[in-house]
């Protein structure tokens, strides 16, 4: 008889450490998220933005996803004798109170094997995985070029 209200008890203590959990917000952003729509039905697309960490400790991104994407991985571009290269980036360091461009000709986001049809003006849900277990997630938009474009 003692096993069922202590399990109620239990029960509803989970449920409030989960609810309070999921409504702190997070101390590591993503802003100004998009992806380059690809020519035709090309296989991949980038994706940039500006990660953010406002946290007070150190944070590095080791893995990244999405539900539109059946592969998502961070990679560079360089310039090495006049060539250029990409490598992937296994694993991204953040400062505290600090942010990293991914941006074209640089740090991004490879984005392979789309698993629905992107569209301009589209949105693109994106999940950071950080190397202490946390996840972001983010959205990018889909755009022809990147934001301020039109600007210049």
């Amino acid at each position: 008889m003692i096993t069922k209200p202590f399990v109620c008890v239990l029960l509803a203590m989970c449920a409030a450490a989960a609810s309070a959990g999921a409504t702190e917000p997070s101390c590591v952003t993503v802003r100004e998220g998009w992806v380059r729509l690809p020519p035709g039905s090309a296989p991949m697309a980038a994706g940039y933005g500006v990660i953010h960490n406002g946290c007070k400790a150190p944070v590095a991104v080791v893995a990244a996803g999405s539900k539109a994407f059946g592969e998502v991985s961070l990679h560079e571009t360089t310039l090495v004798n006049g060539v250029s290269r990409m490598r992937v980036v296994e694993r991204l360091p953040i400062a505290p109170n600090a942010s990293v461009a991914l941006k074209p000709g640089g740090l991004h986001l490879m984005l392979m094997q789309p698993e629905v049809p992107l569209a301009k003006g589209g949105q693109v849900p994106l999940r950071l995985s950080l190397e202490d277990g946390r996840k972001v997630d983010a959205t990018l938009t889909v755009r022809t070029d990147g934001p301020g474009a039109g600007a210049r």
